[in-house]
């Protein structure tokens, strides 16, 4: 095995690219068949295999749960034909399984790849985050900001009213305080069922997808995937891991972390250079989802290095028989 150093991201990153559309191409029969489990299944085995075959001793960081609660692609699982580079791995072979049983907008294969040591361990507990696009200065908004506050901030670094500023918004009652207090600010809100990934992802893009700003809590492991791809596309989150119970701070314990009160930045998420590919199954703001046409599959890609800032936007028509 080599040495972290000799991470070669962009000799890698094609390969990336196969590894997300083969995840998200072995979703296709079951796409919109309301069976959420058999999607998921369908994704793990075919990025579990297409990772398999590239050279590197890659260790899964964030994946599919525990050992224990995951069969394949557990944290800790190692990948790749161990003769290439040291790397860490973060996936969600289907970042939104409901979506994709009800063939529903932004369902994702996800997966980033950084070298050794580069992503935090981040424990399966909730995580309070915060993301803006980029063109913003560092703190312009905070964690310890009221949601109004951090629109009326937004807003002001923006040069524009609240009116005009759109946040996304993970549609849980858990979410609803905060969801009310924004309406009271002007500001319009996306509200959307899962996938806070692409949730996050939208901010880079405005322009594009109309979002400014993300904020509520989801997956802490998510949170990890969401820095890496923002790392590439340029743009601000900030992360602090949320306990329900010690069996939760446990798992914090276990994987390393003894601050429970700390801000994660995006950089503090992902500490290196990363490479980042996302291939969309359903329709969405930032990809297209799998196209079926008589005897072959289409599928769109994005595929990003945060060394060189490259923002790549692939298409692959696959013959199926």
């Amino acid at each position: 095995m080599t040495k972290a150093a000799d991470f070669n991201d962009r000799s890698l990153s094609l390969g990336l690219a196969r590894v997300s559309e083969a995840a998200a191409i072995a979703c296709t029969p079951l796409i919109g068949r309301g069976d959420e489990k058999a999607a998921d299944q369908a994704a793990v085995d075919a990025m579990r295999t297409q990772l398999n075959k590239l050279d590197i001793a890659g260790v899964v960081v964030i994946g599919e749960g525990e050992r224990d609660e995951a069969p394949m692609l557990y944290i800790g699982e190692e990948v790749g034909t161990g003769t290439g580079p040291g790397v860490d791995i973060a996936l969600d072979p289907l970042e939104g399984t409901t979506l994709t049983a009800k063939d529903m907008p932004n369902a994702l294969a996800v997966i980033a790849m950084g070298p050794r040591g580069s992503m935090l361990h981040a424990p399966d507990v909730y995580m309070d985050k915060l993301a803006i696009g980029p063109g913003y200065a560092d703190g312009v908004v905070t964690l310890d900001m009221s949601p109004s506050e951090r629109v009326a901030a937004l807003a002001a670094a923006k040069g524009c009213t609240a009116r005009d500023i759109t946040v996304c918004v993970l549609e849980r009652p858990r979410h609803e305080d905060m969801i009310a207090e924004l309406r009271s600010t002007g500001a319009a809100i996306r509200l959307i069922t899962d996938g806070d990934v692409a949730g996050v992802m939208h901010c880079a893009e405005p322009d594009i997808t109309g979002i400014d700003m993300y904020m509520g809590s989801g997956g802490a492991p998510e949170g990890v995937l969401a820095a890496a791809a923002l790392k590439c596309m340029g743009g601000q989150i900030l992360g602090r891991l949320l306990f329900r119970n010690d069996d939760e701070r446990g798992r914090a314990t276990k994987a390393g972390i003894t601050d429970f009160d700390r801000v994660y930045t995006r950089d503090d998420l992902v500490t290196q250079d990363v490479i980042f590919a996302a291939t969309g199954v359903t329709d969405g703001s930032l990809v297209q989802g799998i196209k079926r046409e008589v005897g072959y599959v289409t599928a769109e890609t994005i595929l990003m290095r945060s060394k060189t800032g490259s923002v790549r936007r692939m298409i692959y028509r696959n013959p199926v028989s």
